[in-house]
C-alpha cells in the first residue's frame, strides 16, 4: 500500500502532525510505503518560500492583517482566488501523484486536501484522500472540494456538529483528536526528572513557553515572565526560550534581577517537552493546536498568551469556554491575573479535571488504525 503525507510550512503544527503519523503508521506491521511531502513546497518552491515568508513576517509584525485574511478566506472573494489558486497548482502536484500512484494520501494543512481533491472530481486520480484538521476552531478552507474526501479528522465533538451543518456525511468524519507524538503517552519518573533539572518536586511547577515560533508578542511575553518572577506564591518555573537567543537573554536577566535562580530553569531548544509537561501543574504558552492537545494529553492547565488573530484566537477562546485555559488578552494586568489563578487550587483543579473530556491522547494511534486496520 502506497501512502503520501502531505504538509505546508503555515506553521509548525502541521509538519509534526504530519511526522507522528509518519512515524506511526511505519511500526505497523503491514506492507506500506509511506513518504512524507512538503506539497507546496513541491508544486512550486518559489510561491512556497515567498508565502512562507510572508505568513511568518505577517503574523510576527502586523498579527492583525493575518487575523483579516484568515476570517476573508472563509468566505467572499479572498476564498475563490485561494480555491482557484490550488486548482492551477493542483496540475503540477498531479505529475508526482502520477508517478507514485499512492492508494491513501493524507493531508494535514487545508491546501494538500483541495489540491487532491480538485484533481479527484476532475478524475486525474482515484486515491482516497484523508483531511487531518490541525485546530480546536473549524475553518472553511479545510473543506473545499470535501465531497471528495474521503475522512475528514476533527479534535472534538463540536467541530463534527460544525462539519455536519456544513452537509458532510456524519460517516466521513472521526472525533479522534490533533495528532502528537506517542511520547506524549508514556509514564516519566516526577521524581528523577526533578532531580536532574536540580528542582523541588513538591512545588507547583510552571512550563512557561516564551520562544513563539517567531518571537511573536516579545515584550508581552517578557511581562508575563516578570508577573511569575515577581509571584508571591511558593512555584518554580521552566522557560523554554527556543531557538529565540533575545528571549533567553531577557529571562536570564529577570531571573537574576529578581533573584530567583533557585527556583526557576531556562532552557533553549529541546526535546524534552514531554517529560517537562509530566511535571508541571500549568503551561504558559500561545495556543496552537499541537502544543494544545499535547497540554490537554498531559492533563495540564493552560494560561493563553499572544494567541495570533485566527486560528489561534478561536483556539483561545474555545479553551476558555471549556474551562481548560484562563487567556490574558491584550488589556489585562497579567499579574493580577497570574497571582489569582496561582492562588486558587480549586480552580487549577477544576481546570485539570476539565482536560480529561477533551484530551485524546492516542489520537495518532486511532487515525492510524481508522486508516489502516
Amino acid at each position: 500500500m502506497k501512502i503520501l503525507i502531505f504538509y505546508a510550512l503555515y506553521g509548525g503544527g502541521h509538519l509534526n502532525a504530519a511526522k507522528s503519523i509518519y512515524e506511526e503508521l511505519s511500526k505497523k506491521d503491514k506492507d506500506l510505503d509511506i513518504e512524507l511531502i512538503d506539497c507546496m513546497k513541491y508544486v512550486n518552491k518559489t510561491i512556497e518560500k515567498v508565502t512562507t515568508a510572508a505568513y511568518r513576517e505577517m503574523a510576527k509584525k502586523m498579527p492583525w492583517a493575518w487575523g483579516r485574511i484568515y476570517s476573508d478566506s472563509q468566505k467572499g472573494p479572498l476564498a475563490h482566488i485561494s480555491s482557484r489558486s490550488n486548482k492551477i497548482l493542483a496540475i503540477k502536484l498531479l505529475k508526482l501523484l502520477r508517478e507514485k500512484k499512492p492508494d491513501l494520501i493524507i493531508s494535514t494543512h487545508p491546501f494538500g486536501s483541495q489540491m487532491c481533491s480538485y484533481l479527484k472530481r476532475k478524475g486525474k486520480i482515484t486515491s482516497k484522500i484523508a483531511t487531518i484538521m490541525t485546530d480546536f476552531a473549524p475553518h472553511d478552507q479545510w473543506l473545499v472540494e470535501n465531497e471528495n474526501t474521503n475522512y475528514f479528522f476533527v479534535a472534538h465533538d463540536k467541530m463534527k456538529e460544525y462539519l455536519i451543518s456544513k452537509d458532510i456525511p456524519e460517516e466521513k468524519i472521526f472525533v479522534t483528536g490533533i495528532p502528537i507524538s506517542n511520547k506524549f503517552l508514556e509514564k516519566y519518573n516526577r521524581k528523577e526528572i526533578f532531580e536532574k533539572i536540580n528542582l523541588d518536586d513538591n512545588k507547583k511547577t510552571i512550563l512557561f513557553f516564551g520562544g513563539g515560533e517567531f518571537g511573536l508578542g516579545k515584550n508581552r511575553t517578557v511581562e508575563i515572565f516578570e508577573s511569575f518572577m515577581k509571584s508571591n506564591e511558593p512555584i518554580q518555573v521552566i522557560a523554554i526560550s527556543g531557538k529565540n537567543e533575545k528571549m533567553k537573554a531577557s529571562f536570564e536577566e529577570l531571573m537574576n534581577e529578581y533573584k530567583k535562580q533557585e527556583t526557576t530553569r531556562i532552557l533553549g531548544f529541546t526535546n524534552h517537552v514531554p517529560e517537562l509537561m509530566a511535571i508541571s501543574d500549568l503551561v504558559v504558552t500561545k495556543p496552537g493546536g499541537l502544543t494544545t492537545s499535547e497540554s490537554l494529553a498531559s492533563h495540564i492547565p493552560m494560561l493563553v498568551i499572544n494567541p495570533i488573530p485566527g486560528q489561534e484566537e478561536e483556539n483561545a477562546e474555545f479553551l476558555e469556554e471549556q474551562g481548560i485555559a484562563v487567556w490574558i488578552k491584550k488589556m489585562d494586568n497579567p499579574y493580577f491575573i497570574i497571582e489569582n489563578l496561582l492562588s486558587n487550587e480549586e480552580k487549577l483543579g477544576q481546570m485539570k479535571q476539565n482536560t480529561f473530556k477533551l484530551a485524546k491522547p492516542n489520537s495518532t494511534k486511532d487515525i492510524c488504525n481508522i486508516l489502516v486496520p
